[in-house]
This record gives structure tokens, sequence and C-alpha cells, in this order.
């Protein structure tokens, strides 16, 4: 019987200081700001980029260009005065109209990190992203500088917004090849 008590106390000695060293885990979270709001301010940070741009140039060229030449030669003199006198006129008239029109839309969104935090405050992004689809391979990549400011409290921001802004969308697959002129077709166009 007393080895039985002695025991116990053991037991509950044992269970009491389990519970003495063991802390109880608060809901609350003294590093959280409720109100302020958090911004991406280092290298590391994660901003999401909407890319939507659109371009639509248009170049017109027009050109006229026109030439003469008017070349005569006497008759010949002492030695040479069997060469009888010729003349040599050309003309030429070149126009040419010409123009084109290109219209590029891109939509999407990306995922950058901040790899650099310049001087002033501003910050400097980067961020890939690889689509594949049906044996095709779209590549998205953003580079460019953003003011903290501009960013939404969701943490993203509007592509129109990225100063210095490199945005390039790269194909690689079935498509691509096919739409690429083979090597005899660019070295024609090379040559003419």
């Amino acid at each position: 019987m007393k080895r039985r008590a002695c025991v116990l106390i053991l037991l509950l000695c044992a269970s009491v200081a389990a519970c003495c060293a063991t802390e109880a885990a608060s809901l609350w979270n003294d590093n959280t700001n409720w109100i302020a709001d958090r911004r991406p301010s280092q290298v590391g940070d994660i901003v999401t980029v909407f890319v939507d741009e659109k371009t639509k140039t248009k170049d017109e060229g027009t050109t006229e260009a026109s030439k003469t030449n008017d070349n005569n030669v006497d008759d010949g003199f002492g030695i040479f005065d069997f060469i009888r006198a010729f003349g040599f006129k050309s003309s030429s008239k070149m126009t040419g109209d010409g123009s084109t029109e290109r219209t590029h839309s891109a939509k999407g969104q990306i995922t950058c990190l901040v790899t650099d935090v310049l001087p002033n405050g501003n910050l400097v992004i980067e961020g890939t992203r690889d689509i594949a689809t049906h044996e095709e391979t779209l590549q998205l990549h953003v580079v460019g500088v953003i003011r903290p400011q501009d960013v939404d409290s969701y943490n993203k921001i509007r592509s129109d917004l990225v100063a210095n802004a490199e945005i390039d969308i790269k194909g690689r697959g079935t498509i691509s090849r096919l739409q690429k002129p083979g090597i005899l077709t660019q070295i024609l166009q090379a040559i003419f």
C-alpha cells in the first residue's frame, strides 16, 4: 500500500512539473499590426503584377525621287576627228508608298520577387511564369521598378505602374516552330 501511495505521489509530482514547464499558447499574436498595411519593403517580398498591355502602331511612308542625266560629246578633233558626236540621256523616276500597322495585346498576372531596394525606397522586381499546354510553352517574364505606395492592400500592382518595365512573352513548341521560317527562307531573306 505504501508502495502504491509513493508511485501515485511521484506520478502526481511529475504531471504538475510537466504542466508548469509548458506554457499556454495564446491566440493573440503580439507581432500582428491590425491597423497598418503590410506593403513590400525588402528583398524577398512578393508582389503580384497584373499585366494588361495594349499597343497599336502605324507607320506610313511616301517616297518620290527623280534623276535626269544629259551628257554630250562633240566631234573629235585632230587625229580623233573620226569620232562622231554622240549623246547620252537618261532619266529615272521613282515613287513608292508603304505602310505597316501592328496591334498587340497581353493580359495575365505574375507574382514577382523584390530583388533590390533602391536608395529612394523604390523596389526592383522580377518574375517568370511558364505556362504549358498541348506541347506549347509560353513564358512570361517581367522586370521593373515599383513604388511601394503604388501596391494595393492585396499586394497587387498594375503593369502600367511599373517603371522601366520589360515584359517579355516567348513561346516554345510546335506552333512556334511552324511559324518560324525555315533556314533556306531566312538565308534568301538576308540576301534579297
